[in-house]
This record gives structure tokens, C-alpha cells and sequence, in this order.
């Protein structure tokens, strides 16, 4: 029985995880934290098919310029003298184009819809304890001409076999009947879910823990143990790990990690920043995005959670008020009927999304080892994407053909 060490505690690595021990691997995952700290588990919680769009795209360099000399903006980019950041830098302005957008959305498209499949067969064996709703997503538009741009989209969704809804001011309003909202209108994206996903992870865990998986938490990797073009083992401050197969799915830390095996992946860390509500009288009831705020809102029953931004400013997790405070009132813009007031600075989740050069994960075999896989990139998309990389991977290490074509997800690409 082949034994997996899995380098990652994150939604990619318990996922992977996950369909790894189905098909009878033992599987160790290792992990800096104990999974409660990392992106995954304070993200909005979306299951998206409607984020088909990769993150680079035209019109994304003129306005990460322009939010750059703001300290509440939603985009920033810490200025640095970075050989790494300004390859990535260079590879993300080249792929911000239209081209790319054409030739990465169905593939993007395949993978969050597999996912977005995948996850209904998840909840149903690991338990419906997650607060999972499939009631759609809208992307919520303050300005009439950002509207028209997302009904524009809404026609591009629609030809990837998408169910969406566009819907005035009025149509909005008469689903979010308890709170006020102030739009010019939105898309409501019918194949979105959503989900706690703090929870989720929890469930995971614990689901996988009664299945044999073991858990070697608040480890750090120092080093592996190589024999010619196999990986044996993994160095951590808690001892070695002898290994079969490796799975590389350390989110933000995948240039890091990879680089101790002499492998280099463009990747940059993008902070984002959430807090939750535990207890709002009178709630949304729909998930949305706003996309003239570029940010997002999420209830689950009485609660909410509000977060965003994209803050590229190394590996930190210093919590910068201002861009708290984008948030916050580009919710009350939207929403000035939401009786919330502003977050304690100390409450404040911040959490790092690993983003590519492109806005596309890196899914792939290495070509320098092989039985090592390295799966993650996702950015934003990270939980939207997780069934379906976890499916990958565990068809990867065992030689089967893909569920999907992951061609755009090579890791030699840039």
C-alpha cells in the first residue's frame, strides 16, 4: 500500500487527501499550522462556476495602478525591489490580455464545474455539517455600466452551459426582503453554492482522521531525502517522513517548499482580509459579490462574513486597518439597510491567496521527480477548486487519465 505524504493542510491537501485514501493510499499530511489559521478556513466560502474569468485579465494592470496610491483600495502592491515579484509581475501583465481570458476560461470552467459536482457527493458521505446552501451567487452592481458589463458576461456564462439570472434594482430587492439594499442590479449566478468553510475543513479533518489519515500539525519541512529522480522523505522540526509519493500543496508556500527540490514556480502571496458577525438581527440572504466594491458578503443563518482586497506584499500578516475599512463601507454602499458597525482591529482575519502569474493553478506532475505532484495557485478560487484538484491529484499519482484536460495547469508554463 503506497504511503502518501501530503506537505499542506489547506483545502488542496485535505482534499487531495480525500480521494487519495478512497483509492487506498495511506496518507500522512503534514502541516506548518494546525488548519485553522490558513486561507481556507476564513474565505468567503464560495463554490463559484461563476468565476470563470481568470484573475488576469484586460483592464487589471490600469486599475491595480490606480488603486495603488490608495491605502483603503482594494488592490496594492507593496513597492519592492523583489527579483521573484517582478517576474511575476511581468508574466501577469503579459497574460492580462483578452487572448488569455479566451483560452483560460473553459478551462477554468472545467475545473470548477467538476468541482462544483464533486461536492455535493462529498457532503453527502462526510456529513452535512457545513451550512452548505445551493441558492446561487449574485454579483451585485452599484454603477449601470458596471451592470451592463456583467450582463455582458452573464451572456459568456450562459454559453459555458451556466444558469444565471439579470435582475434590475427592484428584482433584487424582492429576494433580500429583510434588509435594504442600494443597486442598480445584479446577476444572480444559479449554479453558485455556499458554505462555511471553517467548518468544512473541520468536518474534513475529522471525516479523514476516522479513515486512517494522519496529521502531523505545527511542522515545518526543512528539507527531503532524494534517491536519483524519487523523493523518499520529508525533513520537518518533528522528525523524517519516509514517503512513497509527495503532494506539494503548501498554498502561499509553494515557491518555498518547491525550491528545496530545486523546482521554481512563479507565485506570489495576495492577502485578503474577512470578519465575521455572529449575530446580525436582520441578515442578507443571498451570498453576493460587489463589484464595483471588489469585495464580498456571505450570511450563514445569523451570521456574516465580509471580507476582500488583494494585497501583495510578501509573506506578513499585518493587518492594515484602511483596507478593512474599503470593505466595510463598500458593504454599507450596498447595503445601508445592514445594521453592522465596524470591526474590532484585533477580530480581523487576514489570510494569504496564493496567486499565479496568470490566474491559473499549478496541477501537474514534476518533471524533475517522479512521485512528487504539485497542486495549488488557486488565488481566490481555492475552496471553489478544491474537490476537483483533490480529484486530480489522486488520479495523477496513480496514472489515470485526468477528469479533465489540465494542460493549462502545467507547472513549466512561465
Amino acid at each position: 500500500m503506497a504511503h502518501t505524504i501530503i506537505v499542506g493542510g489547506g483545502i488542496i491537501g485535505l482534499c487531495s487527501a480525500y480521494y487519495l485514501q478512497k483509492e487506498g493510499h495511506t496518507v500522512t499530511i503534514i502541516e506548518r499550522g494546525d488548519i485553522t489559521d490558513g486561507c481556507s478556513f476564513g474565505n468567503m466560502g464560495y463554490m463559484s462556476p461563476s468565476h470563470f474569468v481568470p484573475l488576469a485579465s484586460p483592464g487589471i494592470i490600469s486599475e491595480g495602478i490606480k488603486y495603488m496610491l490608495s491605502s483603503s483600495s482594494p488592490f496594492y502592491i507593496k513597492p519592492r525591489l523583489n527579483l521573484e515579484l517582478i517576474q511575476w509581475a511581468w508574466h501577469f501583465y503579459k497574460n492580462s490580455t483578452a487572448a488569455h481570458v479566451k483560452r483560460a476560461a473553459p478551462h477554468l470552467n472545467n475545473i470548477l464545474q467538476l468541482s462544483r459536482n464533486l461536492i455535493n457527493d462529498m457532503r453527502t458521505e462526510i456529513g452535512d455539517s457545513f451550512d452548505m446552501e445551493a441558492k446561487g451567487c449574485f454579483m451585485m452592481c452599484k454603477q449601470q455600466k458596471t451592470l451592463d458589463h456583467e450582463f455582458h458576461l452573464a451572456d459568456d456564462a450562459e454559453k459555458l452551459g451556466l444558469v444565471v439570472q439579470r435582475m434590475n434594482a427592484a428584482q433584487v430587492q424582492a429576494l433580500e426582503t429583510d434588509v435594504e439594499i442600494d443597486v442598480a442590479g445584479a446577476v444572480l449566478f444559479k449554479d453558485d453554492c455556499h458554505f462555511d468553510p471553517g467548518k468544512l475543513m473541520v468536518t474534513l479533518k475529522s471525516y479523514l482522521e476516522k479513515k486512517g489519515v494522519q496529521f502531523q500539525l505545527n511542522s515545518t519541512v526543512s528539507g527531503f531525502e532524494k534517491n536519483g529522480s524519487s523523493v523518499n522523505a520529508v525533513f520537518t522540526n518533528n522528525g523524517k517522513f519516509n514517503c512513497d509519493n509527495l503532494v506539494i500543496a503548501t498554498g502561499s508556500w509553494i515557491p518555498a517548499v518547491s525550491k528545496m527540490l530545486g523546482i521554481h514556480l512563479l507565485l506570489q502571496p495576495g492577502k485578503g482580509y474577512s470578519y465575521t458577525y455572529d449575530n446580525v438581527e436582520k441578515n442578507i440572504k443571498y451570498p453576493a459579490i460587489l463589484v464595483d466594491g471588489r469585495c464580498a458578503i456571505t450570511p450563514w443563518g445569523n451570521r456574516l462574513r465580509i471580507g476582500g482586497t488583494m494585497e501583495l506584499s510578501g509573506i506578513n500578516n499585518k493587518v492594515l486597518i484602511k483596507r478593512m475599512q474599503g470593505i466595510y463601507d463598500s458593504a454599507k454602499n450596498f447595503y445601508p439597510g445592514l445594521k453592522i458597525d465596524f470591526p474590532p482591529a484585533d477580530k480581523i482575519w487576514n489570510g494569504l491567496r496564493p496567486v499565479t502569474p496568470d490566474g491559473l493553478a499549478y496541477i501537474g506532475r514534476t518533471a524533475e521527480y517522479n512521485n512528487v505532484v504539485i497542486a495549488g495557485g488557486h488565488a481566490m478560487l481555492g475552496i471553489s477548486q478544491g474537490t476537483g484538484t483533490g480529484l486530480l491529484v489522486s488520479q495523477l499519482l496513480q496514472n489515470k487519465k485526468t477528469e479533465i484536460d489540465i494542460s493549462a495547469f502545467d507547472l513549466k508554463r512561465f
